[in-house]
């Protein structure tokens, strides 16, 4: 067992691939906030790609805002900022690559001035971004700019330095405002749909409320480039650390484990330049809007809709329901009869070739993403990825009875317990207030506008919620599930 450092690379076994590029000639030019099990599957390993190709020095300075990012600081610290990337193959085959974009980490709760000053240096060209939805303080009834997290808040009263990330952000953007240099592009790699638009909204909200003169200035100057990123990335455990370890000879305080499959789709807007992510793979385009209305319903939908009822129905993984005929056989209804008819048209994309994929890579039992992971910060989630879906078609008069049961199915959820008893793991920052709501009444669910806006209000989506609640009641979740497919 080798302990992963720089010094140890050359002793790593010869089926683990390692970077040969040299890493102190490489600079730190994006500065990338939330560095997760995602980002380095997809955006990490992308500039390690492109590094290893010799095809210029980009890499990535990661920065930590909350205090649980103190794991990542040490662990990377303690690794040199190195880490293992294990890709799996849906035949079960897996390949190991210690990853090296990563060249700096900063820890805001340590030195908040030293995160300002790397987001004022000229060298800084992109800052990206992997928050989660709730991040960027966004409400999803009304659009607004509407923080809740504490740092934000206080930030917002005028402490300084700054601690939240639109705070870092708006600092580090007036400073390159008073000093003359030119501002950097921030790049949102979030599942959000337009998450550049949202990153926008969100920046601009803040600063507005501190100073209008610099908020007009970064409305002006600063570029928000949307994207959409696509690599299922489970949460590293134990488990992982253990198998990996096991497999290819490497202890790891952090590894990742993903799917082989990668995709990213970025809008081609990068004032002070980027790297040369289109030799890597990424697909740089115009409009990135057809890829992620794509994915997001698709893909991070499908998600919601096999989870939920899964929990129910004992289920702990995906692949346990992705390779059920009768979980199949319902998601593929939800994506044909109720996803696709609300996308436009994906250049170069064949829709049903694609759920077929997307079926086929959930059902990946090497990956052993689980159900529970789907499903943190549901009211988040459910308005971004289904209930889009849900609105289209209600204004076309297409049918929704797939995800009204998927709504019936979070409000059962929502009660604490599947039909066997078990707790549900319900992971959500609204969830007293949501639990509160489905103990007294749960068709008062879809009056929290929080999460549906004015759509709770249609008369067709109440009746159907209602008869998919009565239908859970009476059958439970795959009895449920047969009646929809059946219909």
């Amino acid at each position: 067992m080798t302990e992963l450092t720089a010094a140890a690379l050359p002793s790593l076994a010869a089926d683990v691939s390692v970077p040969t590029y040299d890493r102190s000639a490489v600079r730190s030019r994006i500065v990338h906030v939330g560095v997760g099990g995602f980002h380095r599957a997809h955006e990490a390993m992308y500039l390690d790609r492109l590094l290893e190709a010799g095809r210029g020095d980009w890499g990535l300075c990661g920065v930590g805002v909350l205090p649980f990012d103190a794991a990542m600081r040490d662990a990377l610290a303690a690794q040199d900022r190195l880490y293992t990337l294990v890709t799996t193959a849906p035949d079960g085959s897996s390949a190991a690559r210690v990853v090296g974009s990563i060249v700096d980490y900063l820890f805001v709760p340590d030195d908040p001035e030293a995160v300002v000053a790397k987001l004022a240096d000229p060298d800084t060209a992109i800052v990206s971004l992997t928050i989660t939805e709730g991040g960027y303080g966004i409400d999803d009834a009304t659009g607004g700019y509407a923080p809740r997290d504490e740092p934000t808040l206080a930030d917002l009263d005028g402490a300084l330095p700054p601690r939240s990330v639109m705070g870092l952000l708006t600092e580090g953007l007036r400073r390159r405002r008073d000093a003359d240099i030119p501002a950097f592009t921030v790049m949102s790699c979030d599942n959000i749909q337009g998450n550049g638009h949202v990153a926008r909204a969100s920046l601009l909200g803040f600063a507005e409320r501190l100073d209008p003169e610099l908020a007009a200035w970064i409305a002006q100057n600063v570029s928000f480039p949307t994207s959409m990123v696509d690599r299922i990335t489970p949460v590293t455990t134990d488990e992982t650390r253990a198998s990996i370890a096991e497999e290819f000879g490497v202890d790891d305080r952090w590894p990742v484990r993903s799917e082989s499959f990668a995709q990213w789709v970025l809008e081609d807007a990068f004032p002070l330049g980027r790297p040369a992510f289109d030799e890597v793979g990424v697909q740089l385009v115009q409009d990135v809007e057809p890829y992620e209305l794509m994915k997001l319903r698709l893909l991070n939908a499908s998600h919601q809709a096999m989870s939920y009822l899964g929990i129910l129905s004992g289920a702990h993984y995906v692949h346990e329901v992705c390779t059920d005929e009768l979980f199949v056989a319902f998601l593929q209804g939800y994506m044909h009869a109720e996803a696709i008819p609300t996308l436009r048209p994906v250049p170069g994309i064949d829709l049903d070739a694609y759920c077929d994929e997307l079926i086929a890579r959930f059902g990946s039992e090497a990956i052993r993403d689980t159900l529970a992971r789907q499903v943190v910060d549901g009211s988040d989630r459910l308005p971004k990825f289904l209930l889009p879906v849900v609105r289209e078609q209600l204004a076309a008069g297409g049918r929704i009875d797939h995800a009204a049961l998927v709504l019936a199915g979070w409000s059962v959820f929502l009660e604490g317990r599947t039909e066997s008893g078990e707790e549900t793991p319900a992971v959500d920052s609204r969830l007293d207030e949501l639990r509160a709501i489905v103990a007294d009444d749960p068709a008062a669910l879809l009056d929290y506008a929080p999460v549906f806006g004015d759509l709770g209000q249609d008369a067709r989506l109440r009746e159907a919620y209602l008869a998919a609640r009565a239908l859970l009641a009476e059958r439970g979740a795959r009895g449920a599930i047969a009646a929809v497919v059946d219909a």
